[in-house]
């Protein structure tokens, strides 16, 4: 009976152990142990050895089993012969392997909140049991090594197959943004209230003008309306808004990102600058941007500095895996640190602007237009002179067009509303525009030589080579680079005349500084033959002096 009784006390021991440990956890077919079976089921007062009571709820894939059943920790007897209740009753230090254990048990946590659909509760449990893994130092046991590497294989597996479903949940479902309330949208809340109160009302008025097409094109795509407030952040609902970086209209698109959404740019139009146009490509953008990020906060602060950053900011972390806008806020540079706050506070005052002191705002009328193709060069203040309408509103109903004309292919012109009959009436009698031919001499740097010297040497200002060769820096040329003069004077075209020679010919006046080699430069002739051509015996100039010049003939 005393014996019996040794035998009872032992298995509750054990069933004791068992519950403290995560290593004692079976699957019920595990048959890789069969000797601590025969040792505990020896019992005949209780069974306390039951394999199903220490497994999981419900087991995962078959990569996953053999991982928790690996784990030493499962072997009940020590290689000396000695009971497992004599060996656990020593106190042992807490060694890598009891890590692994103790990762192991939190993993399993996870697997039964995720299958008990508590999906938070369960990414908290694998945060756990990866920072458990990033402790593990011992890099030397090759058998730590592969159980560490495994289960950070198949924590990794489980946060993506949960964030994954977490994002075809917002991507569903997800119709507004959300509201939040901290420090920093705190802040910029009360800089709106003050320094930028103005720009704020200012702001909000210009987007009456934009913002209804916005909202119907966002409702069509199935984004956040929200999103339609973006350029109140951006660019204050300005058309032409240019950034330090080159970032250009009311989406503030730089060059590279324009072209990867069709936007067009040339010597004539920049579609960044069109409403429509860069609307539709900054939808398109924010739902790439929320496809990879899952989240519209994260996907606004990869808009404001480009998904690479962002990507890299996430990368930095000391958890591996995808995290949410506020988790990565201290990362990211602060320009786009603030933007998201800025944008989430500009939202709070939109929909309760009483409650922060705006009881003054108001909205422009939207814009109302009509539009007619065109195939010819027009300047916008020739077609509002036939159309009798200012010629600032054709601007403003038409600001991709850089330099306020048509351009030399076919172009949808917007006209205001109820006149585009009226034009297609009077189209012969808008002029037909010939753009004006800017004269330069190409210029090859020589070493030693500075920007300021060269400027000297064609009587031309610095800022004027800078401008015309988008130069960052007046000190920064080299030597073999290829610059572009603009000099001084204008061409006055004048018909063909008589004249000795063949081709056309252009009556140039001479302006102060000019000589007969610039001029020769800027028609791609020689001093000589304007000399024959003037019947000119000396290389003297004087302004205001009408000469004879044929173009082209070296």
């Amino acid at each position: 009976m005393a014996r019996g009784l040794f035998l009872a006390l032992l298995s509750l021991l054990l069933f004791t152990v068992s519950c403290t440990q995560s290593s004692l956890v079976l699957r019920p077919d595990d048959a890789s142990h069969p000797e601590e079976a025969s040792q505990i089921t020896d019992t005949p007062t209780e069974d306390t050895s039951d394999p199903s009571k220490a497994a999981p709820s419900k087991t995962t894939n078959e990569e996953e089993e053999n991982v928790l059943a690996s784990s030493p920790a499962q072997e009940g007897s020590s290689a000396n012969g000695e009971s497992p209740a004599a060996v656990d009753s020593e106190e042992e230090p807490y060694t890598d392997q009891k890590l692994v254990d103790d990762a192991l048990y939190y993993y399993q946590e996870a697997l039964e909140y995720w299958n008990s659909g508590e999906p938070d509760r369960a990414i908290l449990s694998l945060d756990q049991s990866y920072q458990i893994i990033l402790s593990i130092q011992d890099e030397d046991d090759p058998e730590i090594t592969q159980q560490k590497e495994d289960l950070r294989l198949l924590i990794s597996k489980r946060i993506l197959e949960i964030y994954a479903s977490r994002t075809h949940l917002q991507m569903d479902h997800s119709r507004e943004m959300p509201l939040a309330m901290n420090q920093y949208v705190t802040r910029e809340i009360k800089r709106f209230q003050t320094t930028e109160r103005s720009f704020f009302i200012k702001s909000y008025r210009l987007s009456g003008r934009y913002r209804p097409y916005i909202v119907e094109q966002m409702r069509k795509a199935g984004t956040p309306e929200d999103l339609s407030w973006l350029p109140l952040i951006e660019s204050g609902f300005k058309t032409k808004a240019l950034s330090k970086a080159r970032a250009l209209g009311l989406w503030q698109f730089i060059a590279s990102t324009g072209y990867r959404y069709d936007l067009r740019r040339d010597r004539w139009v920049d579609e960044r600058m069109d409403p429509e146009r860069s609307t539709q490509a900054a939808i398109a953008y924010l739902k790439v941007l929320h496809g990879l990020f899952g989240d519209w906060t994260t996907a606004l602060a990869a808009y404001n500095c480009g998904e690479g950053n962002v990507l890299r900011a996430i990368r930095q972390q000391r958890v591996n895996y995808l995290d949410d806008f506020w988790h990565l806020y201290p990362r990211l540079p602060l320009e786009t640190a603030r933007y998201v706050p800025r944008f989430l506070a500009a939202l709070h005052i939109i929909k309760d602007p009483e409650k922060y002191g705006f009881d003054d705002l108001e909205l422009d009328q939207p814009l109302i237009t009509e539009q007619v193709q065109v195939n010819r060069q027009m300047r916008l203040q020739d077609i509002a002179r036939v159309l009798d309408v200012p010629a600032k509103t054709l601007e403003e109903l038409n600001p991709s067009l850089r330099y306020k004309a048509t351009p030399n292919y076919p172009f949808t012109l917007n006209l205001p509303a109820d006149t585009s009959t009226t034009f297609l009436a009077k189209l012969e009698e808008v002029p037909q525009w010939t753009p004006p031919k800017r004269a330069y001499v190409v210029h090859r740097v020589r070493f030693g030589e500075t920007l300021s010297g060269i400027a000297l040497k064609y009587r031309v200002s610095v800022r004027r080579i800078v401008h015309a060769n988008h130069l960052r820096s007046a000190s920064r040329i080299r030597a073999g680079q290829r610059l572009k003069i603009p000099l001084r004077g204008h061409i006055v075209m004048a018909k063909s005349t008589p004249s000795p020679r063949t081709g056309s010919t252009a009556h140039y006046q001479v302006k102060r500084g000019d000589s007969l080699w610039l001029i020769a430069q800027r028609f791609n002739t020689t001093v000589t033959e304007i000399k024959t051509l003037n019947d000119m015996h000396s290389d003297l100039l004087h302004t205001g002096q009408i000469i004879l010049v044929q173009a082209g003939s070296r």
